[in-house]
């Protein structure tokens, strides 16, 4: 099951038409970077993609660089490890108060659009804290 894709971002509405593509997965990756540093990334990744795992969890390259070369721009239960894809469920795919995306738009309220978010550790060192709480 996808959880989550870049493409169901940039190709959709109040995407901004002068962003580029991998925009639409800065989110997708700041959560996937919380992943593997609580070590929830799967089996999958941890057999193939031990070096990137790696590189994100020394800050050498970011959750969506991450997202866009080891998981082809798609979000998958096969991501993560049974913990992650029940944390997952829970907030990532949560409807109400308290889910991820909700906390995503309040952390970055100062921007227009959630899509100019930049994907950068300082925002992810932003909502870390935040999903840490979750």
């Amino acid at each position: 099951m996808s959880y989550d894709r870049i493409d169901w971002h940039s190709n959709g509405e109040g995407f901004p038409p002068d962003a580029e593509p991998k925009q639409g997965g800065t989110h997708i990756g700041i959560f996937l970077t919380w992943i593997i540093h609580n070590d929830l990334i799967g089996e999958f990744h941890l057999e193939d993609s031990e070096e990137s795992i790696q590189k994100v969890k020394d800050r050498e390259m970011t959750g969506c660089e991450f997202l866009i070369e080891e998981c082809d721009s798609k979000f998958w239960e096969e991501d993560m490890n049974e913990t992650g894809n029940e944390f997952t469920k829970y907030y990532y795919e949560g409807e109400g108060d308290g889910n991820y995306f909700g906390d995503y738009t309040d952390v970055f309220d100062d921007y227009e659009n959630i899509y100019d978010v930049k994907n950068s550790w300082e925002n992810y060192d932003k909502i870390k804290p935040v999903i840490d709480m979750r």
